[in-house]
């Protein structure tokens, strides 16, 4: 018997794989990689996660369909910012379910507690996952909220052995917590963080951006670093804020954004190709004002192939009037 449980690499998805595993049934962890899960690219972290907890696994890369197909038309909308979430997790389990066959798997798991998120972990919000993800033959399992739910196929057909199974709800951490210890586990924390699509600042740019271009895979990255500024004709600059988003920002590859450097200590910087010379020559003025500069020294700013002698604004507060966001 193999189950293929939906994984993030946090806890609750790692207690889920640990109660099938136990129970002698070998579970494949599933990580979809939307690009949304976090500032950095984890997955040699979260294949260590579904190790420890007894599973082997597979990473799946789905940016581009996840675009397409679900971020920017929802069936059942978003949480309090560009949170997909009950179509998101409709379409892991739909993706998951497509591959039963594939891994000889019989059953699905994930680690989803009843009452925690009160979005997509409400009861009838998991019937609207059930019914996204084409879940006829009732194969999702819930290993740690089992027991408060309608036994499913694999436990009616006693594929999964129900009293083995938990009762968890709500947002208190305090069972999965004693059960990590139980477990040994000190490093469990998800590794990726929370889902960008979460947070109101990265939302925001993506409402922003869509204004002004086509989102594509290669956007996920590229609003997740730096000071984002839109200029007077509509080109987006970015600017590091600091060692971290200088070196994250010069490993983006992005064919329509083109780097330009600073004469002197400061930030990578990234403009939009089709940038006037009127923004070119601003945003050279805005980089070099959060460079170590000289506030009356006059700098030659190399942008798009073009040179341009600029002196940094007096105040960060007058490049401050470009930012969309800080």
């Amino acid at each position: 018997m193999r189950a293929i449980s939906l994984f993030s690499g946090g806890l609750d998805s790692m207690l889920a794989v640990k109660q099938i595993t136990k129970q002698g049934i070998d579970v494949t962890a599933l990580y979809i990689y939307t690009g949304f899960g976090g500032t950095k690219d984890v997955r040699d972290q979260i294949q260590e996660r579904a190790a420890m907890a007894g599973a082997d696994f597979i990473s799946l890369d789905v940016r581009q369909e996840y675009i397409q197909d679900i971020l920017f038309d929802p069936v059942y909308g978003y949480g309090k910012n560009f949170n997909p979430c009950i179509d998101c997790h409709g379409y892991m389990f739909k993706i998951a379910k497509k591959m039963l066959s594939d891994l000889d798997a019989s059953f699905l798991v994930t680690g989803e507690v009843l009452g925690q998120r009160p979005m997509s972990q409400r009861k009838d919000a998991l019937m609207q996952v059930k019914k996204l993800a084409e879940d006829k033959e009732n194969l999702i399992v819930r290993p740690l909220s089992a027991k408060l739910l309608e036994p499913t196929k694999p436990e009616i057909e006693g594929w999964v052995d129900r009293e083995q199974l938990l009762d968890i709800s709500g947002r208190s951490r305090e069972i999965q917590l004693a059960l990590a210890k139980k477990y040994g586990w000190d490093d469990y924390e998800s590794p990726a963080g929370g889902c960008l699509l979460t947070e109101p600042v990265y939302s925001q740019k993506i409402r922003e951006f869509i204004e002004h271009e086509d989102f594509s895979v290669e956007a996920i990255d590229l609003l997740k670093f730096g000071r984002h500024f839109r200029l007077p004709d509509g080109a987006k600059l970015i600017v590091g804020r600091h060692k971290e988003d200088n070196d994250s920002l010069s490993a983006i590859t992005n064919s329509d954004y083109i780097s330009f450097k600073l004469p002197i200590s400061g930030p990578f910087n990234l403009i939009h190709k089709s940038a006037t010379h009127k923004e070119q020559e601003l945003a050279a003025k805005i980089a070099i004002t959060y460079g170590k500069c000289q506030k009356d020294k006059e700098y030659e700013v190399e942008v798009l192939s073009n040179i341009y002698k600029v002196t940094p604004f007096k105040t960060k507060a007058e490049a401050q009037k470009y930012f969309f966001n800080r």
